[in-house]
């Protein structure tokens, strides 16, 4: 079987996003929509909700995932407006700084329900409708570096997703009698607006010495994969985690000296 440079295209295909409206999701969702999907952006925020399908040409649904009655709602007026969904990317989520020891029962779950159990609800009601169509998908969870290693001060995070990868593997076994394939992105350090927030003007966009490629990924780089991931030339590619990382995760804790340049493991 020849590969044919149509494979990586979309068209025809309507995409939903999750927490499209900034950084990475509405990269993906511009992404999407330039190899020829029609992107539906589920966003709570109503603003960049609108921002983000204006600028992919898509519809705009204000949407909080972690709401099971939004969710459904949200489902029904993209399928109403598009048609059917067969492009899923869970890309919601966010994240504070919360030490162990420090951290309550309530942000435990608020952490929880921002970056895992949406990808339960949006993917369960996406993927029930394909199911009775008959009809093959992709779904493309977003997860972090953080979910494969130690993530002091951001314990509850971490697990959540840790729990987003290995959701991942054990939804793309169930859906895969059925033409669904599930698969993860794991990006590390990422140019985005929350990424900024946090670094507090610190976050240089050309030097992350820890990164062995050198730099912050950027949110495009992210979006390739996930054009990638979302098109038929990964049409036999179901239950995995792309690090698209700089091989931070590769390295496993190794980097490259900033000074001299040697192969470096822990402090410098």
């Amino acid at each position: 079987m020849a590969i044919d440079p149509s494979d990586i295209l979309l068209t025809d295909r309507v995409a939903v996003v999750t927490g499209g409206g900034a950084g990475i999701g509405r990269a993906i969702a511009d992404g999407l929509a330039a190899f020829g999907a029609t992107v539906a952006i589920w966003e709570r925020d109503p603003d960049t909700c609108a921002a983000a399908a204006e600028s992919c040409g898509g519809l705009g649904v204000v949407t909080d995932v972690r709401d099971t009655g939004q969710v459904d709602a949200a489902l029904q007026q993209t399928v109403d407006a598009l048609g059917e969904v067969s492009i899923l990317v869970n890309n919601a989520g966010g994240t504070f700084f919360s030490p162990l020891l420090d951290t309550t029962e309530n942000g435990w779950d608020a952490l929880y329900k921002a970056n895992l159990r949406h990808v339960l609800l949006c993917t369960q009601r996406v993927a029930r409708r394909l199911v009775d169509a008959r009809t093959p998908g992709s779904v493309i969870n977003v997860t972090s570096i953080e979910g494969a290693r130690a993530a002091p001060g951001y314990a509850a995070y971490a697990a959540a997703k840790a729990g987003v990868i290995n959701y991942t593997q054990t939804a793309s076994f169930e859906l895969s009698p059925h033409g669904i394939r599930v698969n993860a992105l794991a990006p590390d350090l990422a140019l985005t607006e929350g990424i900024a927030h946090l670094a507090n003007g610190t976050l240089s966009p050309d030097s992350a010495p820890a990164i062995p490629m050198g730099r912050p990924g950027h949110v495009d780089e992210i979006a390739s994969a996930a054009v990638f991931l979302a098109s038929d030339m990964a049409r036999y590619i179901t239950g995995q985690t792309l690090h698209v990382d700089g091989g931070t995760e590769a390295a496993g804790g190794w980097y490259h000296h900033p000074q001299t340049g040697r192969p470096t493991l822990g402090p410098a």
